[in-house]
């Protein structure tokens, strides 16, 4: 069944039920296959030192919700302030095929846009044709760690860098 997140809720406030659905759904979709930063299977207990430190972030205003669900990271480095990281990129595995991660990506990039950033950057990990989706929302490749990520032994992967560069005026 899926979650009852509003889809792209912006600046959502980590308050109950969030944190919980928030579990359920990186668990789901880890499950499902889900390249999101876990190998399955997990629990939600595996998965909540990592969700609650970007709850942490939200708290402490470092980083945006766009819940069904992606992490907009801002930089506090004086160098870096003009772009952010969007981070574990999330539709629930029930809702996906149906445009709704496009239009997520849509949702973050108009979010970037109103906070003044000039560009999105992600890493996906090879070996899951997620390279393909990100460049069909606009996102070109920029770098690409050969076997950084190890999903199992004897199963690495590449960690690919992506950006999306947010021209002003766009």
């Amino acid at each position: 069944m899926p979650l009852t997140f509003t889809l792209f809720t912006r600046d959502a406030k980590p308050t109950h039920p969030l944190p919980d659905q928030l579990f359920t759904l990186w668990t789901d979709v880890t499950n499902a296959g889900g390249a999101v930063g876990f190998v399955p299977p997990v629990t939600a207990v595996d998965i909540r030192p990592r969700a609650e430190a970007h709850l942490t972030a939200i708290a402490e205003g470092r980083t945006r919700l766009l819940a069904a669900t992606a992490f907009l990271a801002l930089n506090d480095h004086p160098l870096m302030r003009h772009w952010a990281w969007l981070y574990t990129v999330m539709v629930d595995p029930a809702l996906q095929g149906r445009g709704y991660g496009a239009d997520l990506l849509r949702e973050a990039e108009d979010r970037a846009r109103a906070l003044g950033l000039e560009g999105l950057r992600l890493t996906c990990r090879g070996g899951e044709g997620l390279e393909r989706f990100y460049a069909s929302c606009g996102y070109k490749e920029i770098g690409r760690a050969p076997d950084a990520l190890r999903v199992a032994p004897g199963d690495d992967r590449d960690e690919i860098t992506m950006l999306l560069p947010l021209p002003p005026g766009d």
